[in-house]
């Protein structure tokens, strides 16, 4: 019962991954420019497709919730950080850990699902353009990237649940800076590795399930790129086909490395190492890699600067 009390009443404290040395004040400068940077890219690829109609396609409708997903992904973990480290406090309440649990797990899932999809779409698009608008209409688009969401959200809600019914009545430090379910694990005064053996199980279907779907639809892809007679349209198909490859290599790799290694074998600066690179570097980079690289989405930008600009000029 008392262990039970203290899960409850007690804050966790989280470790973080910067001191007040001078090489890790730079480190922490750096993240809030990274921070800054995929607030700023993701925010304006969401607005772009919403205000550009001829960004009105399903493709660019899923490049914005990989956005929308990316921005919620790392505000749920940067700013409650920085925060952290600016005031010299480190710890969370159990409802903060609950959230960030929640909404860490949720996108996490939700973008596992929804790389799929977009993979899907690429093999449609390519491989049977004539039947396209048919196979990826408005209303499947949608209901994709809904199951993406909802899937996503089924296994937050599940992760707080039974994370949180455990006895947390040792150390409450988690190595880590955001409550991570590996890390909470670890702390555990309850037996937990029925819900260990759950969470791999769960990581098979949520990452090695999508991955394979992703593995088959780009190796028609590419079978039906190298066919092509257009050298033009074989290098715009490769160079899209490329960005998503390298987002699903980083995304898949570093998912796959935290979450379904055997608890015995884990190191918490390897996890706070990998956890930053895909929870802070990889938001700010699928913008880039993505979108800003392509040609119809530099087009909408410089559509919308120039709006701006006549604009002032009329004013």
């Amino acid at each position: 019962m008392e262990g039970e009390n203290q899960t409850f009443n007690s804050d966790f404290i989280l470790m973080g991954i910067f001191s007040h040395t001078p090489t890790h004040i730079f480190l922490f400068s750096l993240v809030l420019g990274i921070f800054t940077v995929a607030l700023l890219a993701n925010t304006l690829m969401v607005l772009l497709i919403y205000l550009d109609t001829r960004l009105h396609t399903p493709m660019y409708f899923l490049l914005s919730q990989l956005s929308l997903m990316d921005l919620m992904l790392i505000c749920t973990t940067v700013p409650k950080m920085a925060c952290n480290y600016l005031s010299g406090r480190k710890s969370i309440s159990v409802a903060g850990c609950e959230a960030q649990i929640f909404f860490y797990v949720s996108l996490l899932g939700a973008e596992c699902f929804l790389l799929a999809v977009m993979a899907y779409d690429r093999y449609v698009a390519i491989c049977y353009p004539l039947q396209y608008p048919n196979l990826m209409n408005q209303k499947i688009c949608g209901l994709m990237i809904a199951s993406s969401w909802i899937l996503g959200s089924f296994d937050g809600i599940v992760d707080v649940a039974t994370t949180l019914s455990f006895s947390y009545c040792g150390s409450r430090e988690i190595a880590q800076f955001f409550c991570d379910v590996p890390a909470l694990l670890s702390l555990s005064c309850t037996d937990t590795s029925t819900f260990e053996t759950l969470v791999f199980v769960c990581c098979v279907l949520m990452l090695l399930f999508p991955l394979l779907l992703i593995v088959i639809s780009y190796t028609h892809v590419i079978v039906a790129v190298l066919r092509m007679s257009s050298g033009e349209g074989r290098h715009k198909a490769f160079t899209t086909c490329t960005s998503h490859l390298v987002v699903v290599g980083m995304y898949y790799g570093a998912a796959m490395f935290i979450y379904m290694r055997p608890t015995s074998n884990r190191s918490p600066t390897q996890d706070k190492m990998v956890s930053s690179f895909y929870t802070i570097l990889t938001p700010m980079l699928n913008p880039l890699i993505y979108s800003f690289r392509n040609k119809d989405v530099a087009k909408a930008f410089s559509k919308v600067i120039g709006q701006g600009k006549s604009r002032e000029l009329i004013g």
